[in-house]
């Protein structure tokens, strides 16, 4: 059955051709010197590891050469996924041999076939002294009379290794001391869980 050209209209009537109207042709930029950085994409959320949002781990050094074996130990056994951290590390005035120690525990630590656990995604090794002269016991560290000049000190190193280190993909940052001797291997997914901007964990010893 043949229709009339009245029925045509009508039967095609909702077969429209679309129409694309475009006031605007996009605006490209074509400068070496110019970078775009959106972070819109990156979120920090309490499930860290399911959603793959990498992590800083930064820890400044100086004369840490003694303290740096079992850092690494502990720092192996972490559970967050290690292709999703990246570790920074300062090393200032410092003379003991924390530098070459540093480099020959990272070589041990990264080589994937001489150990139990994945090497992590990337390493930045930052040299920058600072002119500091205190002693390291831990009794001159802690006394009252250190605590500007070393508190001022600790600032200005962590400052400088967090603009060095810092990516537009990292979600989180971890602070992290060279000198503790025993930490949870769920620590950053026990951290991330809080959600938070800023955490500072409450650590105090029983006498």
């Amino acid at each position: 059955m043949q229709m009339t050209p009245n029925e045509a209209v009508d039967w095609n009537a909702h077969l429209q051709t679309p129409v694309i109207f475009n006031h605007h042709e996009p605006l490209v930029i074509n400068e070496s010197t110019i970078k775009h950085v959106d972070l819109n994409p990156i979120k920090s959320t309490h499930k860290a590891a399911a959603n793959e949002e990498r992590v800083l781990i930064l820890t400044p050094l100086r004369d840490a050469a003694s303290y740096l074996p079992k850092y690494f130990d502990l720092l192996s056994e972490l559970s967050y996924p290690h292709h999703l951290i990246d570790l920074g590390f300062l090393v200032g005035d410092s003379k003991d041999d924390t530098l070459a120690v540093l480099s020959a525990e990272l070589a041990r630590i990264q080589k994937t076939s001489d150990t139990l656990s994945d090497p992590f995604n990337s390493v930045l090794i930052v040299e920058k002294d600072f002119g500091i002269v205190t002693a390291q016991s831990v009794e001159e560290r802690h006394g009252y009379a250190a605590q500007g000049p070393r508190r001022k000190n600790m600032a200005r190193a962590r400052n400088y290794l967090l603009s060095a280190a810092l990516k537009s993909d990292h979600s989180w940052v971890y602070w992290r001391d060279v000198d503790i001797v025993d930490s949870p291997k769920k620590i950053i997914e026990d951290f991330t869980a809080h959600n938070r901007d800023i955490l500072v964990p409450s650590m105090c010893t029983a006498v």
